[in-house]
C-alpha cells in the first residue's frame, strides 16, 4: 500500500446495489470504474477495507437521495471524509444526456477531485428525526384536508350544503351520521374518506366495502 496516495471516490447509490469509481490523485490521475456492490453495510466495509489496502487517503462522495445518510455515517465511522452531494448543483454538459450508472460514479469521482461539487448539511440522527416527524405531520394534515374536501365535496352532492363561512365542524359529523343511517352506501363512502385521515376519532365504527352484488342495477365498483 502506498500511504501517500489519495484517491477519490464516487459512489452512484441505489436500493440494492452501488456503482463505484475511483479517481486517483493528480489532473492527469485516471478515473476508473470499479464495479457494483451490494447497498448492505458489510458490502460497503469490504469496499472500504479493499481500497485501504491500496491507497493511503480515501474520500467518498454521493448524492442526496432517498436512501438518506446512513452511507455518509458508515464511512465517517470507518474514518474517512464523507461529502453527500447537491443533485441540482452538480455540473453537466449541455450535450451530455446519457446516464448509467457506471457513468454517474466516474463523474462524481472526477468531480469530487476537481472540487466542483456542493455539498449538503448533513443532519444527525436527532435532527434527522425531528425532520421525519415534522414531514409525517405534514403529509396527516394534508390528506386530512384532501378527505374533508371529499366529505364535504359528496355532501353536497347529496343537497347537505351548509351554512356559515366554516363547511367542517361538529355540524358536518352529524350530517355524515344522519347520511350514513339513511343509506348505507353513502355511510361506506364516509366511513372510507375518514380511515386514512384518523378521523375515526369521531367513533365511526369500521364496516366492509360493499360488495358488486349489492350494487344497484348500472353501478359499478372501482
Amino acid at each position: 500500500m502506498d500511504q501517500h496516495t489519495e484517491v477519490f471516490v464516487g459512489l452512484d447509490v441505489a436500493k440494492a446495489r452501488h456503482a463505484v469509481a475511483v479517481a486517483e490523485d493528480g489532473r492527469q490521475g485516471e478515473v476508473r470504474y470499479f464495479g457494483e456492490i451490494g447497498a448492505d453495510p458489510e458490502s460497503v466495509r469490504r469496499l472500504v477495507a479493499k481500497l485501504e489496502k491500496r491507497h493511503g487517503r480515501l474520500h467518498f462522495c454521493y448524492e442526496a437521495g432517498p436512501t438518506g445518510y446512513g452511507l455518509y455515517r458508515q464511512l465517517t465511522k470507518l474514518g474517512h471524509p464523507c461529502t453527500v452531494i447537491a443533485p441540482s448543483l452538480i455540473p453537466r454538459k449541455p450535450g451530455d444526456r446519457i446516464k448509467t450508472n457506471r457513468r454517474d460514479a466516474q463523474q462524481l469521482a472526477r468531480l469530487l477531485r476537481a472540487g466542483e461539487l456542493t455539498a449538503v448539511w448533513v443532519p444527525d440522527e436527532a435532527h434527522e428525526a425531528m425532520r421525519d416527524l415534522v414531514r409525517s405531520r405534514d403529509a396527516a394534515v394534508a390528506d386530512l384536508r384532501r378527505k374533508r374536501q371529499a366529505i364535504t365535496s359528496m355532501m353536497l352532492r347529496q343537497g347537505r350544503a351548509f351554512p356559515g363561512k366554516k363547511t367542517w365542524g361538529p355540524h358536518t359529523s352529524t350530517g355524515c351520521r344522519s347520511r350514513a343511517s339513511s343509506i348505507p352506501r353513502t355511510g361506506w363512502c364516509c366511513r372510507s374518506c375518514c380511515w386514512p385521515s384518523g378521523t375515526r376519532r369521531n367513533g365511526w365504527s369500521g364496516s366492509k366495502p360493499p360488495s358488486p352484488s349489492s350494487c344497484p342495477p348500472g353501478c359499478s365498483l372501482p
